[in-house]
């Protein structure tokens, strides 16, 4: 049964042992006008309701708030009265929700729902708007701004590097070494312990990280990135520990937590660890032996549980010997530790992350399909790739934004990698006359291929007749339309 539509229906309780309790029990309704005058000067909303969730008391602040009369909610189910309402919930549950995040009106507000129980059974709840704006709170603020940090993370990660996307299937290659690695990703990721990964750069070991993560217990928490090569030393600290409002000139009024207080219950990947300053090591240290981190500025510290995974492309253990890395951080980060060879140590890996690489292309640039021709794949595999899988993705980018129809022939390819591949074939027999010819050759091709296959044009850049130039076609065995 709903209740009476009386505003102040409300029994108060008095202790009959005050004496000036006592003296006031002569007028009671003088002592309910004082209450209620009481709750309509408090600056914030008040929402009080019985049992089934009922408004018997609505206060004029929450009125002038919402644009309502106070008195026409007065026997209203909370949920007509309140959008995202728990009143009535709490009157069930008789657990009290106190500095809860509410939605009203796309405004984010903190309140609290407090059970009223008489003899253990609850009776009314009574609600209290305790923040309209979340800038008002001091701990409750910190505690938001870690997840309006955490957002503005992951927006950025997912525009340029994809966050987290990739998982030990993205990992391409045939080789036993790829598929050691891969049994070894494995097994870190079953264990909450420091992984290492070091290789060249460019042969895939945030692509590892991440891989790692997705498969362990954490996958569903965060991946916090760092690359601590490319924050200036004044500012690594604060973003790795996050600092208090009035740390220093020009910080946040709020705060800002740190990328280990963002990473708690996920990972935290510290990429170019052996470019760490000297005199941060230590404090990264201390962190990662006790867990717990303290803003620049703060008075207080933090437990923060989360799972580190360093790469660099450095040789940690020599720097160790010159001084330059610590040795009792090296050997924390060090117990998995995972080497990635370049990919000219496993060149039976270039023809199928090509392909892959070239699917990904074509699939995110809405382009035609396009394929390799054979004679090209064995180009790209005749390559060094100094620069490993980072330069074989740049190359076919290029590749693919310039190429003309469905096939990517030699001569599409730079002419770098057809001159390193011919001449690591046929190192022999490649006399100095034969590797002008084939200057000679790439350039006219080159040429071609650049001016869309005009002949006129192409005679101009070479700077030769286009006479001669049909007789070196004709030489080099170069058909008209320049196919190959």
């Amino acid at each position: 049964m709903k209740p009476s539509s009386k505003p102040h229906s409300a029994q108060f309780v008095r202790n009959s042992s005050n004496p000036r309790m006592r003296s006031r029990r002569e007028d009671p309704l003088e002592e309910l006008e004082l209450l209620r005058l009481i709750l309509d000067n408090i600056y914030n909303g008040v929402l009080v309701t019985d049992a089934d969730g009922y408004v018997t008391y609505f206060n004029e602040p929450y009125g002038k708030f919402l644009g309502v009369d106070p008195a026409e909610q007065i026997g209203k189910h909370c949920t007509e009265v309140v959008e995202n309402s728990r009143m009535h919930i709490v009157a069930k549950t008789g657990v009290a929700e106190i500095n809860d995040s509410h939605l009203i009106r796309g405004q984010r507000m903190v309140v609290q729902r407090i059970p009223i129980k008489k003899n253990d059974r609850v009776i009314a709840v009574f609600g209290q708007v305790m923040f309209k704006d979340v800038r008002d709170v001091g701990k409750l603020a910190q505690k938001l701004s870690i997840l309006e940090s955490k957002v503005d993370l992951y927006e950025r990660e997912l525009i340029s590097l994809r966050s987290t996307r990739y998982t030990l299937d993205s990992i391409v290659g045939v080789s036993e070494i790829i598929a050691d690695l891969k049994r070894q990703a494995l097994k870190a990721a079953a264990t909450h312990l420091p992984v290492l990964l070091t290789g060249e750069s460019g042969t895939g070991k945030e692509l590892f990280a991440q891989a790692i993560h997705h498969a362990s217990m954490r996958r569903l928490h965060s991946f916090v990135r760092i690359n601590c090569a490319a924050i200036p030393r004044d500012l690594l600290e604060s973003e790795l520990f996050g600092y208090e409002h009035g740390a220093f000139t020009g910080a946040q009024y709020k705060g800002k937590p740190g990328k280990f207080e963002m990473a708690h219950h996920g990972t935290i990947f510290l990429d170019e660890i052996g470019d760490l300053p000297l005199e941060m090591q230590p404090k990264l240290l201390q962190v990662l032996e006790q867990k717990e981190v303290e803003r620049i500025g703060g008075t207080s510290v933090t437990r923060v549980d989360f799972r580190v995974i360093a790469a660099t492309n450095q040789d940690l253990e020599h720097m160790v010997a010159e001084g330059t890395f610590r040795k009792d951080l090296f050997y924390r980060l060090n117990v998995m530790p995972l080497h990635i060879p370049p990919l000219r140590k496993r060149p039976e890996d270039i023809v199928p992350l090509a392909r892959h690489l070239l699917y990904e292309i074509v699939r995110d640039s809405s382009l035609t399909a396009l394929q390799f021709l054979p004679r090209t794949e064995q180009v790209l595999q005749e390559h060094d790739w100094p620069g490993n899988g980072r330069e074989l993705f740049n190359v076919l980018q290029r590749v693919s934004s310039s190429v003309e129809g469905e096939l990517i022939r030699p001569h599409d390819l730079p002419l770098y990698l057809r001159r390193g591949a011919r001449s690591t074939a046929e190192p022999a027999r490649a006399s100095l006359k034969d590797l002008r010819s084939r200057s000679e050759e790439d350039a006219i091709r080159d040429a071609l291929t650049s001016t869309g296959n005009n002949k006129a044009k192409a005679a101009e850049m070479l700077g030769i007749h286009r006479t001669l130039l049909y007789k070196k076609m004709h030489k080099y065995g170069i058909p008209l339309d320049q196919s190959v």
